[in-house]
């Protein structure tokens, strides 16, 4: 990937409707080099997928936030089965560092999300936990390919 391909990418986070004709006036190449490296993003995986954000995702959950677990022993796979279950859970991440996990929730209400940390607080093998509330997205990077 070089700075062209990068600028593009730069460009769809921005506006990702934008027209190949409004992308080649930005970024002063031409319409056909935009597609042809758009087009090569995609056949080599570096774009895995395109995705439209709409309202109603984030009206129904309008109360979101990150979990992050310690896990104690070798529980992280009965745990993350036990996440999966859950509908305030949307992701959950493997990481390394000081967490096991970082669970991504959205909820209804600050009770609603209050009673889901509880649970997950309460599941056998989960040894520590933070959780920070998210109070705005300036930009949304989720992409399912």
């Amino acid at each position: 990937m070089d700075e062209r391909d990068r600028d593009i990418i730069a460009a769809l986070r921005r506006d990702s409707r934008a027209s190949l004709s409004e992308l080649a006036g930005q970024l002063k190449l031409s319409r056909t080099t935009i597609r042809t490296r758009i087009e090569r993003l995609v056949a080599r995986g570096d774009i895995v997928g395109f995705t439209v954000v709409l309202k109603e995702d984030r009206s129904q959950s309008p109360v979101r936030g990150h979990m992050m677990l310690g896990i104690e022993g070798h529980g992280t796979d009965r745990i993350v089965h036990r996440l999966s279950g859950l509908p305030e859970v949307q992701a959950i991440h493997a990481t390394n560092g000081k967490w096991d996990l970082i669970i991504e929730l959205g909820a209804t209400s600050l009770e609603a999300l209050d009673a889901v940390l509880g649970q997950i607080r309460r599941l056998d093998g989960v040894q520590t936990s933070e959780t920070n509330l998210l109070l705005a997205t300036r930009k949304s990077t989720v992409a399912r390919g």
